[in-house]
C-alpha cells in the first residue's frame, strides 16, 4: 500500500509567505503592475535583509490554486521572489507552469542556489552577495555560466568595500557582457548620490537602481 502524505506535504505543493498585487520595484521591469508569488523560506541570513519575516511560516498552496490567484489580479508580470524561492524544489515546476499561462515571469534569487533548471523563458534577477552582507562566502560562481543575455545580476552595495568588490567582481567575469548588471544602495548605508557619482567617476558599465517599492511603501508587507 502506497504511503499517504501528510496534508501540506504534497509535491504539488509550496508553502506560501504572501501572493500580492503591486509595483515592480526594481530591474527591468520596474513600474509594471505585477503579481508576486513570495516563498518561504531562506537559507541566508544577509545582514540587510527586508524581508525576514518570509524566513518562516507561510502556507501550503497547491500549484493549481496559486495560478489562480494569481490570474485573478488580471496582471501580465509576475514575480516570484522570497525568502530563496529556489530553497523549495517546486518552485522549478511552478515557474514553468507560470510560463506556459503566458505571463511574463522573472524570479529573485540569491545567487546561492544552483539555476541552471531555471526555465530559460523565465528572466533571472540573481544576486551577488558582497562581503558587508555577511554571506559572500555563499554566492555561487558556477551560475554565471547560466545567465542568459535577458536576466540580471543584482548587487547590493552597502559600503565603500561593496563597491571595490562589485567593481572587481564585474571587471574579473565580465559579467556584463552576459547580461544587465544592477547595482543597489542599502537603505541608510550608502547614500544613492555617492553611489551614483562612483559609477559615474568610473564609467561602469552597470544600471543604477534605486527600490522604487521603498519610496512608495517603506517596505511594507504586500507591497
Amino acid at each position: 500500500m502506497a504511503a499517504v502524505r501528510p496534508a501540506g506535504q504534497s509535491g504539488d505543493r509550496l508553502r506560501i509567505t504572501e501572493i500580492f498585487h503591486s509595483i515592480q520595484g526594481e530591474a527591468d521591469a520596474i513600474g509594471w503592475r505585477t503579481v508576486f508569488v513570495r516563498l518561504t523560506g531562506c537559507p541566508l541570513r544577509c545582514i540587510w535583509c527586508d524581508t525576514e519575516y518570509s524566513f518562516h511560516g507561510g502556507d501550503w498552496h497547491t500549484v493549481d490554486d496559486i495560478l489562480a490567484e494569481v490570474a485573478s489580479y488580471g496582471a501580465c508580470h509576475v514575480c516570484v521572489t522570497g525568502g530563496e524561492p529556489l530553497a523549495q524544489k517546486r518552485c522549478i515546476p511552478l515557474l514553468a507552469r507560470l510560463c506556459d499561462a503566458g505571463y511574463e515571469v522573472s524570479l529573485e534569487t540569491s545567487g546561492a542556489l544552483d539555476i541552471s533548471a531555471v526555465d530559460p523563458r523565465v528572466r533571472k534577477v540573481m544576486d551577488l552577495k558582497a562581503p558587508d552582507s555577511g554571506e559572500s562566502a555563499r554566492n555561487l560562481w558556477t551560475n554565471l555560466a547560466y545567465l542568459l543575455s535577458h536576466d540580471q545580476v543584482k548587487i547590493v552595495i552597502a559600503s565603500r568595500a561593496d563597491y571595490e568588490w562589485a567593481r572587481g567582481v564585474l571587471a574579473e567575469h565580465a559579467i556584463d557582457r552576459r547580461c544587465m548588471v544592477l547595482f543597489s544602495p542599502v537603505h541608510g548605508a550608502v547614500q544613492p548620490r555617492e553611489l551614483a557619482e562612483w559609477i559615474i567617476a568610473d564609467r561602469l558599465p552597470v544600471r543604477f537602481q534605486l527600490q522604487l517599492h521603498k519610496l512608495l511603501w517603506n517596505d511594507a508587507p504586500g507591497h
